[in-house]
């Protein structure tokens, strides 16, 4: 095709974007509004799954037995394309599109809020899809366009399994989006995230008395002899036990992290009775998968110690296990041209000014002009690349996010496009965190990144389309990074099994509907008078 034909092409992909900004900024501000925590995004992926049948896509939703994803599917032909939305809020991050603090009305203040933003991702990954749609349908190319809902990333939930069930078998090219940096990534990828619940039960605590020898229990004194430890004091010595192992798990300069949180910690109102239930989450990021398969081994080892000492049974549960990234440099180049093409976001003057209330309202003269350069600037993969060499040496991989597991069924390129950034505080303090917040959900602060991703997105989607030699080429490198391509000798497979059932189940934060309307798990505060600050 000629080179003139391509830019027409490009073009009605970039106008397609151009005409549907109002569009695009207010199906942004719905799914920010929802604000909707992993594996519960139920409004959010509703909204998808009708917007995408409303352009003609075919939609499966509750994909990979997930009730809050799904894949859609159009056109015909090859290539075939792919790139996701994302929209799990966070919780703990309530915030309204507001130049001071003011979480969501009606809920919690921990309620949940996005952070990143993923509502921005998913969107402008969307609208991308929509720009090359449009372009196939007015030049008549051939090829199929197919756009997943991934919900849940922040404890890399969904993607993993879409891979282990075949969803990404048949891809040519994906194009995998985030807020961030103005970058392309190169060689340089994220690492391994893994997720691993323990159950601790106790289930016969009478069974405690007869090893103590306490006889008062058969006459009904509960408490007499001893109470058993039980699963409360398990998920503590868990936590307890594992913060003392930490230290010689792995090498410090490794750059890996080990975190918990507590999903169940017995469940009230009896404390003269023995909690029956707890669990603990474990999520640990690594640059490699040996090094995940050792503090997995520590986990297990301290999970079943504990459930000794406190007369439990323990049970593990996996929540998620991602591969490492794999970069593909002749993808990374083509995203990156496109991006260049395109250009940085930009923002103006109503961006500031909104930036500016944020200073004055928290005691600072405000800035003229109030943001760094830092979103004006497009650094390419090799770049990028060289930047993590120079500060990391020694560690290829960084970081987490579930993205990776498209990068093991075709060639993809990951890219970010800037959030406007504020200029350092004159007096060292730093910016609270509902500020940044806010900015995600403040159309003038969030828009301008939300249409170069697309943009860039719809541009490079066009070059795939029309230029099989760059898909020969990035398959070409993928073949060689794998040994032979899916299944060649180097090629990593899905870490968990085809059979394996999504965490769905698990008591992961979620608005509920009762009798006092719908509000957070964690119940509405209708006073504070009863709070005493200590």
């Amino acid at each position: 095709m000629r080179t003139s034909d391509i830019k027409k092409i490009k073009e009605t992909a970039l106008g397609y974007i151009d005409a549907n900004k109002k569009r695009l900024s207010d199906f942004h501000q719905e799914i920010w509004n929802y604000a909707e925590p992993a594996f519960r995004e139920y409004k959010s992926a509703a909204a998808y799954v009708k917007l995408l049948r409303n352009e003609g896509f075919m939609v499966e939703e509750g994909s990979g037995g997930m009730p809050t994803a799904f894949k859609a599917v159009w056109g015909e032909g090859r290539p075939v394309l792919a790139s996701y939305a994302e929209y799990d809020a966070v919780p703990g991050h309530s915030q309204k599109p507001v130049p001071y603090q003011a979480p969501r009305d009606g809920l919690h203040p921990m309620a949940a809020g996005h952070t990143d933003p993923h509502s921005s991702l998913g969107v402008g990954a969307l609208f991308g899809v929509l720009a090359a749609k449009a372009a196939m349908e007015e030049h008549k190319l051939k090829g199929k366009l197919w756009f997943f809902g991934e919900p849940a990333e922040k404890v890399c939930g969904s993607k993993p399994v879409h891979a282990a069930k075949g969803y990404f078998d048949g891809m040519d090219a994906g194009l995998l989006y985030h807020p961030g940096a103005n970058s392309v990534r190169g060689e340089v990828q994220n690492g391994a995230y893994w997720n691993v619940v323990f159950q601790f039960e106790c289930v016969e605590p009478e069974e405690w008395y007869n090893l103590v020898g306490a006889e008062a229990y058969s006459r009904g004194g509960h408490s007499s002899g001893g109470r058993v430890p039980a699963a409360l004091d398990a998920v503590c010595m868990m936590y307890l036990t594992t913060k003392d192992v930490k230290e010689a798990m792995l090498p410090h300069n490794a750059f890996w992290t080990l975190n918990e949180y507590i999903l169940i910690g017995g469940q009230c109102t009896s404390d003269n009775l023995p909690p029956e239930i707890s669990q603990i989450s474990y999520a640990y990021r690594t640059p490699e998968l040996e090094m995940q398969e050792k503090i997995t081994k520590i986990l297990e080892n301290n999970a079943r110690a504990v459930a000794k000492i406190c007369f439990c049974k323990v049970y593990e549960r996996w929540v998620t296990k991602t591969r490492v990234g794999l970069g593909n440099m002749a993808m990374a180049n083509l995203t990156y041209e496109n991006f260049k093409l395109v250009g940085p976001p930009e923002y103006g003057e109503d961006a500031k000014e909104f930036v500016r209330q944020i200073q004055k309202n928290i005691g600072l003269e405000p800035m003229t002009e109030p943001f760094t350069d830092d979103h004006k600037k497009i650094t390419g993969p090799q770049e990028a690349d060289a930047r993590h060499r120079v500060r990391y040496p020694e560690i290829k991989n960084l970081g987490a996010d579930d993205y990776v597991d498209y990068t093991w069924h075709a060639p993809c390129a990951r890219f970010m496009t800037a959030r406007p950034v504020m200029k350092p505080l004159p007096d060292g303090r730093r910016y609270p965190s509902w500020a940044r917040l806010a900015m995600g959900g403040n159309r003038s602060t969030i828009d301008p990144s939300i249409v170069v991703a697309s943009k860039v997105i719809g541009a490079t989607f066009v070059d795939l389309l029309t230029k099989p030699g760059v898909l020969k080429e990035a398959w070409n490198e993928f073949n060689e990074r794998t040994g032979g391509g899916i299944g060649g000798s180097k090629w990593v497979a899905p870490l968990l099994p085809k059979a394996f059932d999504p965490p769905v189940e698990l008591r992961w934060p979620e608005y509920i509907t009762t009798a006092r309307g719908e509000e957070w798990w964690i119940p509405t505060l209708k006073s504070t008078k009863e709070y005493r600050l200590l």
